[in-house]
């Protein structure tokens, strides 16, 4: 089976990782990284996003341990809007998303409608947790809240790692 999903991903952590671990189960995946263009586009609240290169770079490395262990292939695609890859790309069998992007899975198959391509499969995965009952988020890591494990960061740890940068 062909799955999408996509992302800005940075910085990666748990929470992208369950995304990617379901795709991954259901089969080869297509995974739509936002464009330097799109990705401030996406947030709710302002905040620094690495260039697409970069944040590529690191797609690509987390993403081949994880197809490896499924035996899985994946390509990364540049994600210039919101229904990109899923939409266009007629082959595509399932969507993975998160809750908050569920709502623009449904805008997708009904694009994927016009377009005369049969709809995806949606599958929802939960948000992770942080040891705070919080959602993990790459915000909060950002923020010196939490890391990618979701783990809290003590004000210590924070302020270290504000002077390591």
């Amino acid at each position: 089976m062909r799955v999408a999903l996509g992302g800005t991903f940075d910085p990666i952590h748990d929470g992208h990782r369950e995304l990617f671990n379901r795709a991954f189960e259901l089969g080869d995946s297509v995974i739509g990284l936002t464009t330097d263009e799109l990705a401030p586009k996406t947030r709710d609240e302002q905040r620094p996003i690495r260039p697409y290169e970069q944040r590529k770079a690191d797609l690509q490395s987390e993403l081949s341990l994880l197809a490896e262990q499924h035996d899985r292939n994946f390509e990364i695609r540049p994600l210039s809007s919101p229904t990109g890859v899923a939409s266009e790309r007629s082959e595509l069998e399932y969507l993975v998303v998160s809750p908050e992007t569920e709502p623009a899975a449904h805008e997708i198959n009904e694009l994927r409608k016009q377009n005369g391509y049969a709809p995806l499969n949606i599958e929802v995965v939960d948000h992770v947790t942080a040891e705070d009952g919080g959602i993990i988020s790459s915000t909060r890591i950002l923020r010196g809240e939490i890391d990618q494990h979701g783990n809290v960061v003590s004000k210590q740890e924070a302020q270290h790692a504000d002077f390591q940068s």
